[in-house]
């Protein structure tokens, strides 16, 4: 019976899609790691941002549930990145997406929905790393 679950672990895991193991495809964990480490408006990096909501509603007694990071190809070298945070209303829960494109050619990441915005630096606060020129020699 444990073999049985072993092999079927090992068979489910070496065929499910990619965007349920980025690391199966290297140019969509590429485009994870891109999102995760973009400097966020508040906080380091984006996925450090959206921990620390997390961990705040938390600590107002609110529920809270971190969903899983997930990215799937869009075409070419444009993937979709995205998490969702499910939060406990006053009556009901609701589901915030944040949702961002990245081109990994040209090393951009633009956020597609209003909760993922919100995390993205604005202007006024320096260059992201998709801005900067690398340092001529």
């Amino acid at each position: 019976m444990v073999v049985l679950i072993l092999v079927g672990g090992l068979v489910y895991w070496a065929f499910q899609p990619s965007s349920l193991n980025p690391m199966a495809d290297a140019r969509a964990a590429e485009a994870m790691a891109l999102v995760q480490t973009h400097r966020a408006h508040q906080a380091p990096t984006l996925r450090q941002a959206i921990t620390d909501r997390v961990q705040t509603l938390a600590k107002r007694g609110q529920g809270v549930k971190l969903g899983e990071w997930r990215v799937e190809r869009d075409r070419g070298d444009v993937y979709l990145v995205k998490i969702f945070v499910r939060e406990q209303g006053t009556r009901t829960w609701f589901e915030q997406e944040y949702l961002w494109r990245v081109d990994l050619d040209k090393r951009s990441v633009v956020a597609l929905t209003l909760p993922a915005a919100d995390l993205m630096p604005t202007e006024r606060d320096g260059p992201t790393l998709a801005d900067q020129k690398p340092l001529s020699p």
